[in-house]
């Protein structure tokens, strides 16, 4: 978890909504629409924001996988 705290740390710096959208769908349980409503923005939005998180994260994991 330590791991996962200091990833979303660097990518709340590169992209603070990023890491929000990752935070309360994986830690919040929010769905799509909560996570749009809860941010203020559209659900086309979250999908990107939580596409770009994953992969970005993953890409931070795993990053002999690039």
């Amino acid at each position: 978890m330590v791991i996962v705290d200091d990833l979303l740390e660097r990518l709340a710096e590169l992209n603070p909504r990023h890491a929000r959208v990752f935070e309360l769908r994986c830690f919040g349980g929010l769905d799509v629409s909560e996570t749009a409503s809860v941010l203020e923005v559209s659900v086309a939005t979250i999908k990107n924001d939580w596409r770009f998180a994953r992969a970005w994260l993953a890409s931070q994991l795993n990053p002999e996988q690039k």
